[in-house]
Order: C-alpha cells, then sequence, then structure tokens
C-alpha cells in the first residue's frame, strides 16, 4: 500500500461511484477512471514500459493527462512532465537528458522531433485499441517487475546553477507519508473538489493530484487561462465550488478572497507567506503554509492553521520526515538561532538524474538517523521557535522563487553570456510578488539590442526565467575584492518608483480616444516610462500575472468585460486598444 497504484485502487474500491475527475467537458468517477486508466496501462506495458523506466508526457490541463499519468505509474513506470509551453529547446535537452523509453501525447501538441517512440492518445485508432483491453486492475505479475516503493514515481526538472536543467528523481516511498499528512491536516475526501492549479511540470502538481485521487475527493481540472491569478481564477474557484486549493503568494494576493472557498482550505507554498495574505485568506476558512524543495516528494513541512498574521511560520514535519537547523559543522543550532534546513526521511528523492557529483554534494550523510540513512541540504536558512515551529528566513546561495517559480540565476547568466556578443551577464531580481521580475546585466564585445537578447534567452528557458529587461553597461561596478557588485547595479525600474505613486495614472491621461488610456495603463503596470501602439505588452516584460491586472484595470477604467485571452492573444498594444474599442461601440 506504498505505492501510489495501490493507494489509488484501495480509494476506488470504496469510492468507485464517487467523481474523481472533473472538466469544463465530463465528470469521470473513480471506477470509470481507474478502468480507463488500467487499459492504457495494459497499452504501455506492452510498448516496454515497467519499474524504473521513464515514460514523457506532453499534454495540456485536461483529465486526459491524468489518465495519462496515472496509467504510467499503473504499468510500474515514472513520468517525466514536459509542459507543451515550454521552448522547443528546452524540451528538446529533457528528452536527450533523461532518455525516456515513450512519449506519450496529445494531437493538440505538435511532436516533439528526434526522440523517443511517441503514442497520440487521443487518436481514435489508438483508442480503439485501448477500449479492447482488460479494465480490471492491473496485477503485480503483469508488470515486467513487480512495483516496489523504492521504485522511481516520477523526474521533475528544476533550474541549474551552472546553466543546465537538473532532474529530480523521485520515488514512491514517501508517498504514503505524503497521503497520511494531507489527511490529517487538509482533510479533503468525498464531496470536495480539489483544484489542479500547477503546472504539471512542477511537483506542486502531483500534491493537487494525490490530496483528491487519494482522498476519494475530486480533482477539477480547468485550462490554464482559467487559473490565471486575478478574476480568472476567482472565477474558476467560485463556478466549481472549490473546497481546496494550494496556491502560491503571489496567486493568492492577486486574487479575491470574497465569496470563495468559504468554510474550505487554502495553502499557501512555493514562496514566503505574508500577513497580508494572512489577514486576507484566514477568515471563514481554514488556511495553511507549506514548504519544501523539488529534492523531496513535494513538501516537507506544514503550519496551520494560520490565524495569527504576525511572525508567520512553515509548521513542522510531514509525519515520516524530519528537518533539521544545522551551523556549519552539521551541529543543531538552539531554538531562535538561524541556521541551514536539512531534510531527513521517507520523501527524500534518489538524487539528480545522471548526476552523481551533484547529488553527493547535496545528498549528504545524516549524522541523526540509522546507518547508510542521508539528508538533502536545503541551501535554505531558517530558524526553529521554542515550540518547535520552523521558520523560513531565505536562501544561503544564488537560488531565488520568482512569482512561486524556483529560479536559478546562474541559468540566466549562462543563457545570456552564450550570447556571441555578450561578455559578461549578470541576472538580478526586483520586485516582491506579482511584481517580481528577472533584470539582466551585460557588457558586449560589439553592438546589440536589448530586445535581441531577450529573444535569445526565450528561445531556450521558459517564460518565467526571461528577463524583463536587459541593460547594456559599459562595466559592471565591483566591490574591493573585484567581484561584481550586484547591489549598485542600476535599477531600471527607477523611472516606476515614481509613477506608482501617481504621477502618470492612466485614469489622469488628458488624451482623447481610448489608445491613449491603454498605453497609459500599460505603462502603469509595467512600470516603465514609454509603450506606443506598435509594442507588444509582453516584449515590454510583462508577463501572465501583470496580464490578468492590465485585463482588470481596462474592465475598470471603460466598463468592458475583456477577457485574459484577448490580452494574451493581441500582437500589440494598439491591437488591444481597438478590441477595447469595438466593445465600446459595440
Amino acid at each position: 500500500m506504498n505505492t501510489v497504484p495501490a493507494l489509488f485502487e484501495s480509494i476506488v474500491a470504496r469510492r468507485g461511484g464517487e467523481p474523481a475527475l472533473i472538466d469544463g467537458d465530463s465528470t469521470l468517477g473513480y471506477a470509470e477512471l481507474n478502468t480507463r486508466v488500467n487499459r492504457l496501462a495494459r497499452r504501455l506495458i506492452a510498448h516496454g514500459v515497467g519499474p524504473d523506466s521513464l515514460v514523457a508526457v506532453a499534454m495540456p490541463k485536461s483529465n486526459e493527462l491524468i489518465v495519462a499519468i496515472l496509467a504510467v505509474l499503473k504499468a510500474g513506470g515514472a513520468y517525466l512532465p514536459l509542459d507543451p509551453g515550454y521552448p522547443a529547446e528546452r524540451l528538446s535537452f529533457m528528452l536527450s537528458d533523461a532518455r525516456p523509453v515513450l512519449l506519450l501525447r496529445s494531437s493538440s501538441v505538435a511532436p516533439l522531433g528526434v526522440g523517443p517512440e511517441e503514442l497520440v492518445l487521443d487518436d481514435p485508432a489508438f483508442r480503439a485499441q485501448c477500449a479492447a483491453l482488460p479494465g480490471h486492475d492491473v496485477a503485480q505479475h503483469e508488470r515486467r517487475a513487480a512495483l516496489r516503493p523504492e521504485h522511481l514515481m516520477y523526474v521533475i526538472y528544476t533550474s541549474g546553477s551552472t546553466g543546465t536543467p537538473k532532474g529530480v528523481a523521485v520515488p514512491h516511498s514517501g508517498v504514503r507519508d505524503m497521503a497520511d499528512t494531507q489527511a490529517a491536516f487538509l482533510r479533503a475526501g468525498p464531496g470536495d473538489r480539489v483544484l489542479q492549479w500547477a503546472s504539471i511540470s512542477f511537483d506542486a502538481a502531483f500534491w493537487d493530484v494525490s490530496l483528491a485521487l487519494l482522498s476519494g475527493a475530486a480533482l477539477v481540472m480547468v485550462p490554464a487561462d482559467d487559473l490565471l491569478p486575478g478574476h480568472p481564477l476567482w472565477n474558476t474557484l467560485l463556478k466549481y465550488g472549490i473546497t481546496h486549493a494550494v496556491l502560491p503568494p503571489v496567486a493568492l494576493s492577486e486574487t479575491d478572497a470574497e465569496d470563495v472557498l468559504l468554510g474550505g482550505t487554502v495553502m499557501s507554498t512555493g514562496d514566503s507567506c505574508t500577513p497580508t495574505l494572512v489577514r486576507k485568506w484566514s477568515p471563514k476558512r481554514r488556511m495553511f503554509n507549506g514548504y519544501g524543495p523539488t529534492e523531496v516528494t513535494v513538501g516537507a513541512t506544514i503550519g496551520g492553521p494560520v490565524r495569527d498574521a504576525g511572525d508567520i511560520g512553515i509548521g513542522m514535519p510531514w509525519i515520516g520526515n524530519e528537518v533539521y537547523v544545522l551551523d556549519e559543522c552539521l551541529s543543531p543550532v538552539p531554538p531562535g538561532t538561524e541556521g541551514e534546513l536539512y531534510i531527513a526521511g521517507s520523501g527524500l528523492a534518489r538524487g539528480y538524474l545522471n548526476r552523481f557529483q551533484a547529488t553527493a554534494a547535496k545528498f549528504v550523510a545524516d549524522p541523526f538517523g540509522p546507518p547508510g540513512s542521508r539528508m538533502y541540504r536545503t541551501g535554505d536558512l531558517g530558524r526553529r521557535g521554542r515550540d518547535g515551529e520552523l521558520f523560513f528566513a531565505g536562501r544561503a546561495d544564488g537560488q531565488v522563487k520568482l512569482r512561486g517559480f524556483r529560479v536559478e540565476l546562474g541559468e540566466i547568466e549562462t543563457r545570456l553570456a552564450a550570447h556571441p556578443a555578450v561578455d559578461v551577464a549578470v541576472a538580478v531580481v526586483r520586485g516582491e510578488l506579482a511584481d517580481a521580475h528577472v533584470v539582466g546585466y551585460v557588457t558586449t564585445t560589439a553592438p546589440v539590442e536589448p530586445g535581441d537578447l531577450r529573444a535569445h534567452v526565450a528561445e531556450a528557458l521558459p517564460a518565467h526565467m526571461v528577463p524583463a529587461r536587459v541593460t547594456v553597461l559599459e562595466r559592471f561596478p565591483t566591490l574591493a575584492n573585484g567581484k561584481i557588485d550586484r547591489e549598485a547595479l542600476p535599477r531600471p525600474d527607477a523611472a516606476a518608483e515614481g509613477l506608482r505613486d501617481g504621477e502618470r495614472a492612466p485614469d489622469a491621461v488628458e488624451a482623447v480616444g481610448c489608445a491613449a488610456v491603454v498605453c497609459a495603463i500599460v505603462r502603469d503596470v509595467l512600470g516603465i516610462p514609454e509603450a506606443s501602439l506598435t509594442d507588444n505588452f509582453f516584449q515590454l516584460g510583462g508577463h501572465s500575472v501583470q496580464a490578468t491586472r492590465l485585463a482588470a484595470r481596462i474592465r475598470e477604467r471603460f466598463e468592458v468585460a475583456l477577457s485574459i485571452r484577448t490580452v494574451l492573444e493581441a500582437a500589440t498594444i494598439g491591437e488591444l486598444a481597438a478590441a477595447v474599442e469595438s466593445r465600446l461601440s459595440g
């Protein structure tokens, strides 16, 4: 009972008639879902999938995505999630680095080129082949080998400090303790609805899936556009009657708390939870705060219900896990003293896929556990209160959290420096929560436009890692020891500080027609001095969270219902202004 298939089947046996998956088009009950998963699993076994074999999955958010992941696990394999929205270069790297035995995709996802054999799951002929297979549970003897807790469950790629992403290999061994922790704190069950918010390329998505499908609750799947912080997310929470949601602080900060999740449960994770968020979300609902790196089974600590908006802790270790606060000599520090956080216990990952040196550096011997046990050196700083509660105190290295995403600035710097015109590159984060963004600084050996450098980064890295702005310097400021003085780098967003004080408020713009007002709103949202009708919102440095804010500001200013999709698809600000004018005249 310590693998995902065994835990899931135990829920199906008791809750077969309950709804398991809900999306915009259909609802699948537990029994029907299990039947479809079993049939696809048998097909995958026939294609050579078994324990410790890796299967890539590239599909948009839908019920079919969950069927595919569960089928991979039922077959005994481990899934490698590939977000179809990622740059082709990054997807190709993950495929070549992980070397999966098979790739599953839907017809809406373009072929990914050279790599493993691909199966198109919504192809009518393939569906007919699966439908002809038995639908009862896959027995151990049907697999290529018996599935055990130590076998691989998934591989999630994280940003790498050397410029190369690392695949974290996580086994089934921590799943039972994770499910027990979820049951003890979040208490989801039959009749509840759990939102699947996180991208499948992040381990937080597995938390959503297990919180629902290992408890008897229903997992709600909606398109990514309906999950954008702000009105889209609020509308989804209300429309589907969500009772449990795990969201990063940036989503909580941008989304209205009125009328949603009332009497339900919300959990903040992925970044530091603030007192403002606690005051906003803890009334009328149970609120928790969680912590944990990708190198463990999703998380390591949970705290709550949080009511006090004072010093917000990350709680206590999960069932079956331990968190140590240690000094440089690996000795425990006294309560209240800051040290580095180390994690041990059932949730620990195997290490980094095919990166033995990196694994040895971060997964070290546990001097407090039984012989042969390991602990993970997180690089996070923290302290323990006198009552045992843990508190997060920041990073000890160059890794940062950006709007809930874990980012190694070194990977961005490496990509910038790979441009033939760049001599030296530095990346830093400016702003907080929804306004957090990467800014790049370079010195060059030849003339180059900042926009070309952003495009160069976007060819290889996900959108959240592309610098909002790149500044070309004649030379870098340095410290006495000759190292770059990051604190002295010029702030390209300095012009925005006065802007947010109301000097360029859109409603006060003296202009005729809505085009000038839309440009002014864009300037205000992005905190930039200039924005013209021929500019593209995202090329100016905008991201999806700011796009939802832009749509809300336009709705408030013009009293028109402008969809977030219109903002996302507008090629220029002028095209966006034309859409506003069309609605005003209509």
